[in-house]
């Protein structure tokens, strides 16, 4: 129905920045909201950053002021900007999107996730 595929993270040493993004495809009437989760080791997976249909954002506390969720709806796509990465942001990103379908109505998807690893 709905398919996600997400960027590739990568290896970014603290102080560094890092942009994700995630393309929604499929069958999709609308995009209600889209948004970044991460999980990282022995943890369990957490919000990082959500945005509406409107454009209304919220934020981990730990990532306001450094990561920047936007979104373009002409594409279908979020993006998270991460900038002054701390050792303490690596984890599995994960792109989260509520969208509207033609046959099952709201569907919640999940991109696969990204290895996001800030290191010296």
């Amino acid at each position: 129905q709905v398919q996600l595929v997400e960027s590739e993270g990568g290896l970014v040493q603290p102080g560094g920045s890092l942009r994700l993004y995630c393309v929604a495809s499929g069958s999709i009437l609308n995009i209600v909201d889209m948004g970044w989760y991460r999980q990282a080791p022995g943890k369990q997976r957490v919000l990082v950053a959500r945005i509406t249909a409107g454009g209304g954002t919220n934020y981990a506390d730990s990532v306001k002021g450094r990561f920047t969720i936007s979104r373009d709806n002409a594409k279908n796509t979020v993006y998270l900007q991460m900038n002054s990465l701390k050792p303490e942001d690596t984890a599995v990103y994960h792109c989260n999107v509520v969208v509207i379908t033609p046959t099952h109505g709201l569907v919640d998807s999940w991109g696969q996730g990204t290895q996001v690893t800030v290191s010296s």
